[in-house]
């Protein structure tokens, strides 16, 4: 009996080859994006998820109320660690570390820069990184010791083997001993590192990681496997109360409070009084859209295979008549949706393995297709039967309830609800194609805003370089040397990055402060022509100069600073920046000193001396940005040989900023296309289902004299009111969705009109195209064919 359920299948799938087509295109499209969106929420949830104890694992956090606000912060003293793991017994591991720091090794005449950290030596006692040589109790125990990666390792001296015990050159200034070397970290991992220093050695190079109002490095601890989370998070939530000097004083609070360290990058932002969103928030999205993708699929299989129930009804009554009960009618058309399922799972795999690469690069992933996984073939089967289920079901349960006797009389008609039901159906899939539409000109829109908005100075042209080796001591050198070279206009030095500046501080002290309030700003050092170098448009007084000596103790502020202090002529008026005395020497306009998705901060702008600034600035001549960049190796290899010669440019900087935003925005133009045309052949369905109905009534106007132009226009138009009623009901919930997106920016475009009059008028003319093949075609058949039978 299967078998010969099989063999009617085969024949009604191969008799009706442009029917199977579009099915199989509908359900196989479909089901590769599902398949896809599946491998990249699995990628994004398996973010250090690999550590052996993560359920033991936790990041501290810092809850800080000033200002009348509430904010959060991963940053903590540096030596929050070890204090927490005397203090409290339910610690069994404790590290305080930092992953992002650019540093110059040297072994020989071999010369890296590379990403790295510092770490308490617990490190490796905690993460699961493999070592390769040495071992996690000594891999960071000497002040001198280093562990580096596999890559490193092999990069310096061939051989994991050959590297360890061998000393390597830290910055031109400090050997370490090679002591462990680890594997290199997988491509889920958070942080990012090619080395791990030890801790006690990066707390002598920065002896600011030694204060307890100083916040900068992150805390990680690892609890013992009896301890309790929850009684472990009440027990530290005021424990900097007598170690902070701020707190002390009153000028502000900070609670403790724990994450889980594989959640730190679904849940990285802060709100309300946890962090409890972030890119989780675009695993649901897309979670949902691969969910909708695949309905809309099996929509379009149940409308095309009712479309083609004209053609079967005699089947389905000479079965009856012989015996057939709806049961058995029901198997089988519940195995044929099956049957057609695996085919289009088979394309959708041929699919996935060729538009992969592709998506990887979209989304800078390294996503696998995991065939060697039980749990990939076990889901992969789930969603075949779920989705042959679901797509099978209607048309199973619609051609089986035939009755015998109307349909080999020929008096079979459909009732109301049941074209109703299937105009439900086309509608639901336009409604979800115009919210991607109108979404993804939104989020366009949105990108477009954050690229075309006046920052408040000028990134283009712009190169950062770092501060090291002889650069700190001979900038000047450096800077005088690199303005007689070609296409170089001006240089400058600063403590911060431009494009964030983001050193917070509440120890700042002006005439008429309000003692009960605590306001946090954020500053910087910066060197001589800063201000002309970043084009800031100075609003009063002026920048610092060497021709004013008492400059050591001004300070240059911004807009926000100003309004926040109260002062309505702020020039020469006194300012305390951490103890330090001066007078306040200009005000610059307001200009972005982070991502768009935060408020301009009050800044204060000071002259700082070598030991502070981080990074050199170079606008550079329009046009000649090649030139001056080979004039600036040359010269950094001459002022600075021990160091090799790295940049960025300003606007590549800022473009990182929105990373996310702008590979969802890619994401998103994919799937609303990809929707819309799965949805189009929902529709078409929709019109062959139609014309199968009309067919004989198209004959019959014929003949009594319509127009084939009339004819078009009555089949298209009941198809055009569908997408109006879509579109109706799709704005409203496209507005609420951005909307509420727009609200994580502090910046940003405004949801305007002429956003829906487009996706409108888009779906209209598709969907337009879609029927107007069909229509035509229908309306051109010829009235004799149709009214044969009569």
């Amino acid at each position: 009996m299967i078998k010969n359920y099989l063999k009617i299948a085969w024949r009604n799938l191969v008799k009706n080859k442009v029917h199977t087509f579009i099915n199989i295109a509908g359900l196989s499209i479909g089901l590769a994006c599902s398949l896809l969106i599946m491998l990249w929420v699995q990628n994004e949830l398996s973010v250090d998820a690999f550590h052996k104890n993560k359920a033991r694992l936790y990041n501290v956090y810092e809850r800080r109320y000033f200002d009348h606000k509430i904010s959060g912060q991963y940053n903590t003293p540096g030596i929050l660690a070890a204090e927490m793991k005397k203090v409290f017994p339910e610690i069994e591991y404790a590290i305080n570390g930092v992953y992002n720091d650019n540093n110059t090794f040297m072994v020989g005449d071999k010369i890296i820069r590379l990403r790295g950290g510092a770490a308490s030596p617990d490190f490796f006692k905690m993460f699961s990184f493999p070592l390769l040589q040495g071992n996690v109790q000594t891999a960071l125990s000497s002040p001198l010791s280093i562990a580096i990666s596999r890559k490193m390792a092999e990069d310096f001296y061939g051989s994991t083997q050959a590297a360890i015990g061998k000393t390597i050159r830290f910055e031109n200034k400090k050997d370490f001993k090679i002591s462990a070397v680890f594997e290199n970290l997988q491509a889920n991992t958070l942080e990012k590192f090619e080395y791990i220093i030890n801790w006690d050695a990066f707390q002598i190079e920065h002896p600011g990681a030694k204060q307890w109002d100083n916040n900068w490095p992150r805390t990680t601890v690892m609890l013992k496997a009896n301890a309790n989370p929850e009684v472990f998070r009440k027990k530290i939530t005021h424990f900097l109360n007598n170690y902070q000097t701020g707190q002390k004083k009153g000028i502000f609070t900070t609670d403790l409070d724990i994450q889980r360290y594989d959640q730190k990058y679904l849940y990285g932002n802060f709100s309300g009084t946890t962090f409890n969103s972030g890119r989780i928030e675009y695993v649901h999205l897309f979670g949902i859209v691969a969910v909708f993708i695949l309905l809309i699929a099996c929509i379009n299989f149940m409308n095309l295979t009712t479309a083609r129930s004209v053609k079967r009804a005699r089947e389905i009554g000479v079965r009856k008549v012989v015996g057939a009960v709806r049961s058995v009618l029901i198997k089988q058309f519940i195995g044929e949706s099956l049957l057609v399922t695996a085919l289009a799972v088979i394309v959708s795999l041929v699919l996935l393995m060729l538009l992969l690469p592709l998506f990887n690069q979209l989304t800078q992933k390294h996503i696998g297709l995991p065939f060697e996984q039980v749990g990939f073939w076990l889901k992969l089967i789930s969603i075949t039967l779920i989705t042959g289920l679901v797509s099978g079901s209607y048309p199973a349960l619609f051609l089986s309830s035939f009755n015998p006797v109307k349909v080999l009389k020929g008096t079979l008609k459909l009732d109301s609800g049941t074209t109703l039901f299937r105009k439900g159906l086309v509608v639901f899939q336009f409604v979800l194609s115009v919210v991607m539409i109108i979404g993804t000109i939104v989020v366009a829109r949105q990108m477009n805003f954050i690229q075309s908005r006046n920052l408040g100075y000028d990134r283009d042209n712009l190169v950062y370089m770092p501060v090291n080796g002889a650069l700190s001591s001979a900038y000047e050198v450096f800077k005088t040397e690199a303005l007689k070279m070609p296409g170089i206009k001006s240089v400058t030095i600063s403590g911060s990055n431009p494009t964030i500046i983001d050193n917070g501080t509440v120890g700042v002290e002006w005439t008429g402060k309000d003692p009960n309030v605590s306001i946090r700003f954020v500053q910087t050092p910066i060197g001589f022509d800063f201000i002309s170098t970043l084009k800031l448009k100075l609003l009063a007084g002026r920048d610092f100069s060497k021709d004013f000596p008492t400059d050591t103790s001004g300070y240059i502020i911004n807009e926000t600073a100003a309004k926040r202090m109260g002062y309505t002529n702020p020039i020469r008026q006194p300012l305390s920046l951490w103890g330090q005395k001066g007078k306040i020497i200009g005000v610059v306009k307001d200009f972005h000193l982070n991502s768009m998705h935060e408020q301009i901060n009050p800044l204060i702008l000071w002259s700082g001396k070598a030991e502070n600034f981080d990074n050199l600035l170079i606008r550079t001549e329009a046009g000649k940005t090649k030139e001056a960049l080979a004039s600036l190796e040359s010269l950094s290899k001459q002022i600075n040989p021990a160091f090799s010669f790295t940049y960025t440019f300003s606007d590549e900087e800022y473009q990182n900023l929105y990373q996310s935003e702008q590979i969802v925005g890619k994401l998103a133009n994919v799937f609303a296309l990809l929707a819309i045309f799965i949805s189009c052949l929902g529709l078409l369905g929709l019109a062959m289902f139609t014309a199968e109905q009309r067919v004989k009534e198209i004959g019959i106007r014929k003949v009594l004299g319509a127009s084939v132009g009339s004819l078009f226009n009555l089949l298209s138009s009941e198809f055009l009111v569908l997408v109006v009623i879509a579109l109706l009901i799709a704005s409203p919930i496209a507005w609420y969705a951005m909307d509420k997106w727009l609200q994580g920016f502090a910046y940003h475009a405004s949801i305007q009109w002429w956003m829906f009059a487009l996706s409108g008028g888009m779906i209209i003319l598709i969907a337009l195209a879609t029927v107007s093949f069909q229509a035509a075609k229908t309306a051109l058949i010829n009235p004799v064919k149709s009214l044969r039978s009569e």
